[in-house]
């Protein structure tokens, strides 16, 4: 558990807010990090170019003690740990990737807003960067937790709402 009584991975992932990739042919080593944690980094090959939001999630996991999916396609994460029937603070939120429904992203759980059908996460790769964006309830494909972790009551509902900011439609 993190020092602000939120799941450590999601502490880990707040502090990497801002990390993006190289500019050109440079590759971000804080990036390719993400990979060598996920014990993934023979696909990466040491890139930052190769998506690498499911890197980012199995990274914070890593740090955490905890084990990711393991695989670098994030719909790899909707049958991992366990099954929530609604978010939980810092659970692992898997989306689908219109327009083609078998591609995905994969982040971490920070709020939501029901009015507007909107969900806030912290993931990798979002406008090529650590960031938080919001994207529509509707992508949701799956919520879930790590197996062998309690969920505190601090982190169930009501979680404070998302900010009327844009909503991402660029995982890469």
């Amino acid at each position: 558990m993190g020092l602000n009584m939120e799941p450590l991975w999601l502490s880990n992932a707040r502090g990497e807010l801002g990390v993006k990739e190289g500019a050109g042919q440079a590759d971000n080593p804080r990036i390719i990090k993400y990979w060598i944690d996920s014990n993934l980094a023979n696909v990466a090959d040491g890139q930052d170019e190769v998506p690498w939001c499911a890197a980012f999630v199995g990274s914070m996991l890593h740090r955490a003690n905890q084990q990711g999916s393991g695989k670098a396609n994030a719909r790899s994460y909707s049958t991992w740990g366990r099954n929530l029937l609604s978010p939980v603070l810092g659970c692992v939120v898997v989306l689908s990737r219109p327009p083609n429904a078998w591609q995905g992203h994969v982040g971490f759980y920070v709020s939501s807003d029901r009015a507007k059908r909107l969900i806030r996460i912290i993931g990798g790769n979002q406008s090529d960067s650590v960031s938080i964006a919001d994207f529509s309830v509707d992508r949701i494909v799956s919520l879930r937790w790590p197996a062998s972790q309690t969920i505190l009551p601090e982190w169930v509902g009501p979680i404070p709402s998302v900010s009327s900011g844009p909503m991402s439609n660029r995982e890469d």
